[in-house]
């Protein structure tokens, strides 16, 4: 049934354009950290650009700061060995960091336009059974 293909066909084209921005790009190198898991590990987060510890693999998201999503028990290179409700500068830390860190990211359009196709789609193919009974 010729029906479903045109349907299905832009399902996969819309998960596949989702998944475009979502894959990770090759180090090439050059920069000190290989992704930002190592970087959190040695304390670095929130790596502007133009900085020496940034690069564009550290970036996904293309808004000039690299590895901006540290994970709960991240603890910046600076505050080692400070006290965890206290800052490096011995002042009392007031931030809440039990929260989840929420927001977009760059796969966010894709993600919405994906599933308005999917569901014009599945609109048309209802529109064209029902026109198909009404038919008969």
């Amino acid at each position: 049934m010729n029906l479903f293909r045109k349907p299905a066909a832009v399902a996969v084209a819309a998960l596949a354009l989702a998944a475009l921005p979502a894959t990770a790009e090759a180090h090439d190198g050059s920069h000190p950290f290989e992704n930002c898991t190592e970087a959190y590990e040695n304390g670095y987060a929130n790596i502007p650009q133009g900085d020496e510890h940034y690069g564009d693999h550290l970036d996904r998201d293309r808004d000039g700061i690299g590895c901006d999503n540290p994970p709960a028990d991240f603890v910046p290179a600076e505050d080692e060995g400070a006290d965890s409700a206290e800052d490096a500068a011995g002042q009392e830390n007031t931030e809440d960091t039990d929260l989840a860190a929420t927001g977009g990211n760059g796969a966010t359009p894709y993600l919405a336009g994906g599933g308005a196709a999917v569901l014009l789609a599945g609109g048309g193919l209802l529109v064209a059974v029902r026109r198909n009974r009404a038919a008969r």
